[in-house]
């Protein structure tokens, strides 16, 4: 066994830690929220070629995943999702034609092996309170981040900013940056129309067709395009949510490639 110290043991963990943030601070697309629309989105987008970064606020990934239905462990897919599943090694039950049931921990723990193997960072235990915008023309062009400790403690400590060609909010149920942004900059014009009750079917076609940029620089996935665009909520199948996350990607690489 190696011989070591407790100073080492820091030394090392602030040394690699700082040299990865010194790289993070400037990056293609910033994804905020770790759920299956946000891992999804990372895992394409670097695939895609662009430098991605996740930031999570909780200290675990999966987002709505975990929970599974009322905290029974499994989740349902629909087709053509659960191709996108199949391409991370989730194993699916057919439980009827083109509906699939899986393992909510597996899922989450494969969405999320599969963004980091692609080259994603992400970073657990960091809130995006606030965008970074410049006008002329009107765009957002970054994210400020916080650690959430300092948030739930109540403490004011200035934020850090992180700089971006685009952003998503990938954060559920409250689109919480696009949110930010509407009240902060309401030249943008966004309204946030808020999430309508269940209806599972329609929503999980509704929440890919709305699925993409909602300024320029800033994009929507997943549930958050629920809140944005007021379409009703689907519960615990998740389809719609990988789909959006590969739709965005591919939205955000048509837009920066043609801006090069």
């Amino acid at each position: 066994m190696p011989t070591f110290s407790e100073k080492g043991i820091t030394r090392y963990i602030v040394r690699e830690a700082a040299k990865e943030w010194e790289d993070i601070v400037e990056t293609d697309v910033v994804v905020v929220g770790a759920g299956p629309a946000g891992m999804t989105a990372a895992r394409y987008l670097c695939e895609f070629g662009f430098k991605t970064v996740v930031f999570e606020r909780r200290l675990s990934f999966g987002g709505g995943i975990g929970g599974g239905g009322m905290l029974f462990h499994k989740i349902v897919i629909e087709e053509p999702a659960h191709e996108i599943l199949e391409e991370v090694g989730v194993r699916l039950k057919e439980a009827e034609n083109g509906l699939y049931v899986v393992d909510a921990s597996e899922m989450m723990a494969k969405l999320a092996v599969a963004a980091i193997d692609s080259g994603a960072r992400i970073i657990h235990g960091v809130t995006v309170d606030d965008v970074v915008f410049r006008d002329d023309p009107l765009r957002i062009t970054g994210v400020l981040i916080q650690w959430s400790a300092v948030q739930i403690s109540g403490l004011h400590v200035d934020p850090l900013m992180i700089e971006s060609r685009a952003v998503v909010d990938a954060t559920g149920h409250d689109a919480e940056v696009v949110s930010v942004a509407a009240r902060k900059i309401p030249e943008l014009e966004i309204f946030i129309h808020g999430e309508k009750s269940a209806y599972s079917e329609i929503s999980e076609k509704l929440v890919v067709e709305k699925t993409g940029k909602v300024a320029e620089g800033l994009y929507v996935a997943g549930m958050a395009v629920s809140a944005v665009h007021g379409l009703p909520r689907m519960g615990p199948i998740f389809g719609g949510m990988l789909l959006s996350g590969r739709r965005v990607a591919e939205q955000i690489m048509w837009d920066l490639e043609r801006k090069q």
